[in-house]
């Protein structure tokens, strides 16, 4: 926390104080100058508030705004949104800048909690970086969601090839917060892993529909059509190996059992045999080697271990 308290001010700011109480009853209003001081630092007194600066001139913003919205919408009342419209209310801005508030540029968020500037951050985030920030300060005010915990322990419970504790824990979380798409992609993901693909399909097929297109139930849905065609070729591995030990330079047997060594687990043999084919014939059916590996990256994960180096190889092979 940054110490910046507008309430400690000197009256000659004249921050306006409203009629209406210190916390209003929804969760989403516009601010200006009259009911800065009740609706955002007084209020923030019970629950962090969020402060959308913005302004209609302004790309991001268009695009920040409605994530901010939805989220918080999806928060249960733990958060508060106030958005401000600079160009309206420019004595605000400035009163505001002189207390230390960097509003130089649009969007800025800030995070008010106890009186103060808990957190702040400008720019157009993605969904789930703003997720992550409000998730901060809902733990900085104590009133994170039970799931961010529970998500947490499944994820470490994934790690450890405990997938089976892991569907557990995600299956509670999604029961806590089903407004978050990380337990829905989370227990799609530990079901794909103890070969229960009917439940996971399943279980992406009940994600609500606002989360549909969110990237990383997108991602679950791949890793379940990557690991349903492994499997499907793992049953023919023997015979794929005997075509690529009588023609090296058959690609399409190559192919298939980079997808069954995905399904067996074996990641690096995966990345290897399809950069093979790459090296063998650059654009080889549509490019569909390259193809298949970001396939792969996006079932594992963007941070992935195995994802991070199988970039790297890839680099290295394109720009060589």
């Amino acid at each position: 926390m940054n110490g910046l308290s507008i309430m400690d001010q000197t009256p000659e700011l004249k921050l306006g104080r409203s009629k209406l109480g210190p916390e209003p009853a929804a969760l989403i209003i516009e601010g200006t100058q009259a009911n800065f001081m009740s609706d955002v630092v007084e209020a923030s007194r019970e629950r962090p508030v969020l402060v959308d600066f913005w302004a209609t001139w302004c790309g991001p913003c268009k695009t920040l705004t409605p994530t901010l919205e939805k989220l918080v919408r999806a928060m249960d009342g733990r958060v508060a949104l106030v958005k401000i419209d600079v160009d309206k209310n420019r004595a605000l801005v400035q009163q505001l800048a002189g207390l230390g508030l960097p509003l130089q540029s649009v969007p800025t968020v800030a995070a008010f909690w106890q009186g103060q500037i808990a957190d702040l951050f400008q720019g157009a985030l993605a969904e789930s970086e703003v997720r992550r920030f409000i998730d901060a300060v809902l733990k900085l005010a104590g009133s994170a969601a039970p799931s961010t915990d529970v998500i947490a322990d499944a994820r470490k419970a994934a790690e450890a090839g405990d997938h089976a504790g892991a569907a557990a824990l995600f299956s509670a979380a999604v029961n806590e917060d089903p407004a978050r798409p990380e337990p829905w992609a989370g227990l799609a993901r530990a079901l794909i892993a103890l070969g229960d693909d009917v439940q996971a399909e399943a279980a992406l097929a009940d994600v609500p529909v606002e989360l549909a297109d969110h990237a990383e139930i997108a991602a679950a849905k791949t890793a379940l059509a990557i690991m349903r065609e492994g499997r499907q070729a793992a049953g023919e591995k023997a015979a794929l190996e005997a075509r690529l030990e009588a023609d090296p330079n058959d690609h399409a047997a190559r192919y298939a059992l980079a997808s069954a060594m995905n399904a067996a687990g074996d990641r690096s043999a995966a990345v290897d045999a399809l950069l093979e084919i790459m090296r063998r014939q650059r654009g080889w059916n549509d490019d569909a080697a390259r193809v298949q590996l970001l396939k792969f990256f996006d079932s594992w994960g963007i941070d992935a271990a195995e994802t991070m180096a199988a970039r790297r190889k890839l680099s290295t092979l394109l720009f060589s």
